[in-house]
C-alpha cells in the first residue's frame, strides 16, 4: 500500500455495514414470514386466532428470555463467531418451521426461533461500536434498522407471493437456505478487530479510533450490575413502548387488514407493507439527523430531540388511526405512526453505545429484552382487547398512552459518553 494510500481513509467500515443492513434485512424477513403465512397454517393446522396469538407469543418470548444472556455472549466472544452460530441456528428453525404438523411443536419451535434471533442486533450493535467512530454510528444505527423495515415489508410482500404460489412449506424452507448462506459468508469474511481485517488503511484505523474498542470482554469485565441506573431503567422502559406499537406490524396488521376490511391475501400484503417502507424512510432519516445534531457540538440533543419527537407522532397519529373508515385511510394514519415511532430507533441504539462501550452488546441487550416484553404484551392484548371490546381501538390509545410516556422519559435521559470519537 502506497504513502498516500496509507494517508487515506478506506471504507471498509462501511463495508461491515453493508453486511449487518443484509443480515438485518434477512433476520426480519424470517421473522415476518409466518404473518404471511399465518391464514393458511391456521387453516391446515387448525389454529385458531387466540391460539396463533401464542405463536406470535412464543417468539417474543424467546426472544426477550435469551436477550441479555446472548448480548453478554456478543460482547465476550465478539461479533464474527457469535453472528455465525446463531444465524445457522435461526435458519435451522426457520428449516423446522416449515415442517411442523401440529400447534404444540409450532409453538416450541417459534420459541427457540426467537432464542436464536435474540443475539441477533445486540451482537450487530457491538460490531458497529468496534468498526465505527461515535459521530457515524446515529446513520450506521439507523441503517441497521432499515435494513429490519424493509426487509419486512419486502418480505411480507414476497411471502404472500411465495405462500400463494408454492405453498408455507415450502417457502419457510427457501428462508433457511439464505439464513446458511450469510452465515458461512459471515464467518470467513469478518473480523472483530479492524487491524486484523486486510484493506482497512492506517487513516481508517485513526479514524475508527480506539483500538481496544474491538477487543472482546473477559469474564471479569462483563459485569452487566455496572450498567444498573435510573438512566438505563428510562432506555429500556421507552423500548417497550416503542415496541409495542411497532410489533403489530409484524404479527396481526397483515390479518387484521383482511380480516376487518375485506381484502385478498396479495392486496393486504401490499397495504402492510407501507407503513414498513415509512419505518425504513424513518430510520434512515433519523440516523442522519442524530449525526448531524452531534456534528454540531450538541451531543445529549442529538439523541434525545429525534427520539421525543418521534414518539409524539406516533401517539398523535394513533389516535387519528382509530377514526379512520377505510383501509386507505388507516394505512394512511399507521404509516405515520411507524415513522415516528421508529424514527427513535437509531437515538435509542445510539444512547446504547454511548453508555455502554465495549458492554454494548449487554445494554443494548437489555434494552431489546423490554423491548421483547412489549412485542409479547402486544401479540397478546391486541386479540384480547379485540374481542373484549370489539373493535382495535382500544389497543390503539393503549399504544398512544405507552408513547406518550415515552416522550417523558427521553425528556430526563441524560445520555452519558457521547462526546467519544
Amino acid at each position: 500500500m502506497s504513502h498516500t494510500a496509507d494517508r487515506q481513509p478506506t471504507r471498509v467500515r462501511w463495508k461491515v455495514m453493508a453486511a449487518l443492513f443484509a443480515l438485518s434485512f434477512v433476520t426480519i424477513v424470517d421473522r415476518v414470514s409466518i404473518s404471511a403465512a399465518k391464514n393458511d397454517m391456521a387453516a391446515e393446522l387448525g389454529i385458531a386466532d387466540m391460539t396463533f396469538g401464542a405463536v406470535f407469543g412464543a417468539f417474543a418470548l424467546g426472544y426477550a428470555i435469551f436477550m441479555v444472556p446472548s448480548g453478554r455472549l456478543a460482547d465476550r466472544w465478539g461479533a464474527r463467531r457469535f453472528l455465525a452460530l446463531i444465524v445457522a441456528m435461526w435458519s435451522l428453525f426457520t428449516l423446522q418451521t416449515g415442517l411442523v404438523s401440529a400447534v404444540g411443536v409450532l409453538i416450541a419451535v417459534r420459541f427457540l426461533f426467537g432464542a436464536a434471533e435474540a443475539g441477533a442486533y445486540p451482537a450487530a450493535a457491538r460490531a458497529i461500536y468496534g468498526w465505527l467512530p461515535a459521530r457515524e454510528r446515529g446513520l450506521a444505527l439507523g441503517l441497521l434498522n432499515t435494513g429490519s423495515r424493509l426487509g419486512a415489508a419486502i418480505g411480507l410482500a414476497l411471502m404472500s407471493a411465495s405462500v400463494a404460489s408454492l405453498g408455507w412449506r415450502a417457502s419457510f424452507f427457501l428462508l433457511a437456505v439464505a439464513g446458511f448462506a450469510w452465515a458461512s459468508w459471515w464467518l470467513v469474511w469478518f473480523r472483530d478487530d479492524p487491524r486484523a481485517k486486510r484493506g482497512v488503511s492506517p487513516a481508517e484505523l485513526e479514524l475508527i479510533g480506539g483500538a481496544d474498542k474491538a477487543r472482546p470482554l473477559g469474564k471479569r469485565e462483563g459485569n452487566w450490575r455496572e450498567l444498573v441506573s435510573l438512566q438505563t431503567g428510562l432506555i429500556l422502559a421507552q423500548y417497550f413502548a416503542s415496541n409495542f406499537t411497532f410489533f403489530i406490524c409484524f404479527s396481526w396488521l397483515l390479518p387484521f387488514l383482511r380480516s376487518h376490511y375485506g381484502l385478498a391475501a396479495r392486496e393486504a400484503g401490499l397495504y402492510a407493507s407501507v407503513p414498513l417502507y415509512c419505518g425504513a424512510l424513518a430510520t434512515w432519516t433519523s440516523g442522519l439527523a442524530v449525526d448531524a445534531l452531534y456534528r454540531r457540538g450538541r451531543p445529549d440533543l442529538s439523541r434525545r430531540l429525534p427520539a421525543m419527537a418521534g414518539f409524539a407522532l406516533a401517539a398523535v397519529t394513533l389516535g387519528a388511526a382509530t377514526q379512520a373508515t377505510t383501509a386507505a385511510a388507516f394505512i394512511g394514519c399507521f404509516a405515520l405512526t411507524t415513522f415516528g415511532v421508529d424514527f427513535t430507533l437509531s437515538p435509542s441504539w445510539s444512547v446504547c453505545s454511548d453508555a455502554g462501550g465495549r458492554r454494548t452488546g449487554t445494554l443494548s441487550a437489555a434494552m431489546n429484552t423490554l423491548g421483547s416484553m412489549g412485542s409479547f404484551a402486544s401479540s397478546v392484548a391486541f386479540p384480547w382487547l379485540l374481542g373484549l371490546t370489539g373493535g382495535a381501538s382500544a389497543y390503539f390509545f393503549l399504544a398512544a398512552a405507552l408513547d406518550v410516556a415515552a416522550v417523558f422519559a427521553w425528556w430526563r435521559i441524560r445520555p452519558a459518553g457521547s462526546g467519544g470519537s
